[in-house]
Parts: structure tokens; sequence; C-alpha cells
């Protein structure tokens, strides 16, 4: 049923009070969010139809320029193909027109699991053809009919069936998030798709067992290219990284930073629990404090690849990726090598804004312990390998060749 005027202006309205209360822009160089939401204001209410409706007030939150931020209903949430099927997408030219192709596809994710793959080119979705720079969009716990062209230049058409998600607030498909190899010449390899779970209990023993299975490599490549982001879980990781305890870097909500603060004084995170009955006590330690909290590693002690690291990345490694990536660089604890990361690392909630609708936004910072802010700058390597979509169509891998070429010589 199609909102009437009266509810929209209720949704609107709750959409503006949520931003102007909710709202942070780490950097304070927003947008004019009182001038942009009254001059579109008249617009917006006059849309023909609700998907109209919900693009213009996604079209206005996006003026604000900071990640975690949208509006969506909950019933049918439109989320990017990163997060519906586990694939993240570069433009390529086929016969003179822009188009989609396959980048990183996840194991485990539903467009894998109907095989896939990088450099195939995207050329419809539920009988429309895809055009950049119109996103790919898999809704949901529904089918979409599909058709690729594969880098042999067969058109391949298909079902891909996306699952629906654990948490309509946080409406992500998780694939295999953790893989690893041992690699010649004492070279492991460790893959990390994304960092699920809020707290990271299940992903903090996939690392332990990752790091047991590679206990022999003298040198590592962490690959995140793709990696979607997450929870704290990555914890656990960057304490892999490192013998001792090390400052990483700490949230900063709006309320803490226009009072200030001293960082360390802040509220302190240093271990992941492993067991889950301790989920009650984190949530009454940290549930009613301010979430201006400092990350600290663990302390698990020396491990042979020590300093001898390399960590892939590229334009889609994003949020828990990045915090991961930047302490690394920071320290000098591995060579990073790729293309400059997403620069989306902001924490962010939902709230309600009425007749179903949901508002999406950041209400904390992240800051590297040097005071770096990596939203909107994203980590550059110090080692640049571009990817384009003749290596993907070729199946070549650039980056991954260039990292155990590093690697090697350390």
């Amino acid at each position: 049923m199609s909102l009437d005027n009266q509810a929209r202006q209720k949704v609107y309205s709750r959409v503006c009070q949520l931003v102007t209360k909710k709202h942070f822009d780490p950097a304070m160089n927003g947008a004019n969010w009182e001038q942009l939401s009254t001059s579109r204001r008249d617009q917006i209410l006059r849309s023909k139809s609700d998907e109209e409706f919900e693009q213009q007030i996604q079209d206005l939150l996006a003026e604000l320029k900071t990640s975690h931020t949208g509006f969506r209903h909950s019933k049918s949430p439109k989320i990017p193909g990163r997060h519906a099927i586990a694939a993240t997408f570069m433009r390529c030219k086929l016969n003179g027109e822009e188009r989609w192709m396959f980048q990183d596809v996840h194991e485990g994710g539903p467009a894998h699991a109907v095989g896939l793959r990088p450099g195939d080119i995207l050329l419809q979705v539920r009988n429309r053809e895809l055009i950049p720079p119109e996103p790919p969009i898999f809704p949901v716990g529904e089918d979409s009919q599909y058709a690729v062209q594969k880098p042999q230049g067969k058109r391949i058409v298909g079902i891909l069936s996306v699952p629906s998600p654990r948490s309509r607030s946080h409406p992500v498909i998780v694939p295999k998030a953790v893989l690893c190899s041992q690699l010649p010449d004492g070279v492991g390899w460790l893959k990390v798709t994304m960092f699920p779970g809020a707290v990271g209990i299940d992903l903090a023993k996939m690392f332990d067992t990752a790091i047991a299975h590679l206990k022999d490599s003298t040198r590592l490549i962490v690959d995140l290219r793709g990696n979607t982001g997450g929870g704290i879980g990555g914890l656990r990781l960057m304490s892999y990284l490192i013998p001792g305890k090390k400052e990483v870097g700490y949230s900063l909500t709006r309320s803490r930073k226009e009072k200030g603060y001293r960082r360390e004084k802040l509220a302190r995170f240093g271990h992941i629990p492993s067991r889950k009955a301790t989920l009650l006590w984190l949530a009454l330690r940290y549930g009613f404090i301010d979430k201006s909290i400092l990350v600290v590693t663990e302390g698990l002690g020396p491990q042979r690849f020590h300093c001898r690291v390399v960590i892939l990345v590229n334009e889609h490694t994003a949020s828990a990726g990045e915090m991961l990536a930047a302490f690394a660089e920071e320290n000098n604890l591995a060579t990073i090598v790729g293309v400059k990361t997403a620069g989306r690392l902001l924490s962010g909630s939902t709230f309600r804004a009425g007749e179903g609708y949901i508002v999406g936004l950041p209400v904390a910072a992240y800051l590297t312990w040097q005071g770096r802010l990596i939203e909107g700058k994203g980590v550059t390597p110090s080692i640049p390998v571009e990817m384009s979509p003749e290596h993907l169509i070729s199946g070549r891998d650039p980056q991954m060749d260039k990292a155990a070429e590093v690697v090697s010589g350390m």
C-alpha cells in the first residue's frame, strides 16, 4: 500500500530529526543538513511512488558524504552486491559499452555457489540490462535471474538465490570468513573476506585454527581484498601480528569529541572472550557507557612470521579491514600491497523512521593510535599494484604475484 502525504511527512520529519541528533561527521566538514533538507523537502514529498520517495531520501543522505549512511525499507532491503552475494565489481568495457565485471568473488557466498567468478561480465539482473553507474542489486531472500558473459565469450543465464539475512537491521550474507593455505618456501596464505559478529568469538576461533595450520610458516600473506569489514573480531588477527600488547586505535563518539577527551583514559577493550557466556559481562561493562573505546592487542606471543608479512588490499577493502591494514602499517608489522582502500571506517547504527523504514547513520568515528582518520581517506599501499579487467579475464593476479615476490624477499 502506497504511503499517503501525511505518512511521508512523518517519515521525512523523523529522518531529519535523526540526522540532526545522531549523525556524526568526524571531520566536522559535512554538508549543511538544515539547508539541504529544507530545500529538498517539497520535491521529496511529491514523489510519484514509494520507490521514488525512498530513492530521493537516499540521494539526500548521500550528500552527507559519510559511510554507513542510508535509507531503506525493512521488508525489502536494497543492499549492495558485496553484502548480498559476497562479490565486488569493477567497471569494464564490452563492445564499447560500460558494464560491471565481477572482481572479488568470495567462497561460500551466493555468487561463488552458482559458479560466478572474477572476470565474468554481468549483463542482466531480473531480466533488466544493467549499465553503470546503476549498481548491481540482488534482493535478499529472493531468487534473481542473471545473465553473464564468461571470459571465453560464452553467455550464461542462471538463477542466483540470496538467502534471508540473520539480521534485518544489518542485512549481510556471510561467506566463508577465513581461508588459509600453506604455500611453498614457508609462505602462509590467509584470506579474510569479512569479520562477522559484533564481538567475534567464533571468528577468533577461526583465526586460531588458521594460525595453527600455518604454524610452519616463516612468512605470511594476508589477503584482505574485497573485505567488507564487520565487528571487532579482527582484533585477534591484529594480535597475531605482534607479540605483546599494543594500542591499535579508538572509537570516538560525537558527544565525547564535543566534550573533550584524553585517549589514554578511554575504556579499553583488549581481549576477545572464548565463551559466549561472557557476552553478558561485556554488555554490562560496555553497554551503559559512552561508546568511545580504546582497542589494544591481546598479547598472544611471538610467531615465526612476525615482521615478514604482506597485506593485500584493494578499493573494496573497508571498515575493520582498513583498521587492520592501518595498524600493521603504522607499526611496521607488514608491507601493504595493492590499491588504496575504500575509506569507509565509521561505526554505524540503525534507527526506525516509521512505516517500516530504517535510517543508517554513523555514530562514532575511528582513529588510529597515531590520530589518523581513515574515513574518506583510506589506506594507501606502500607498493601500489593495479588490477585491470584484462587481468581478470586472463586469470592473472599481479597483486598476488607482487605480494609473493615481496614476502619471499623478507
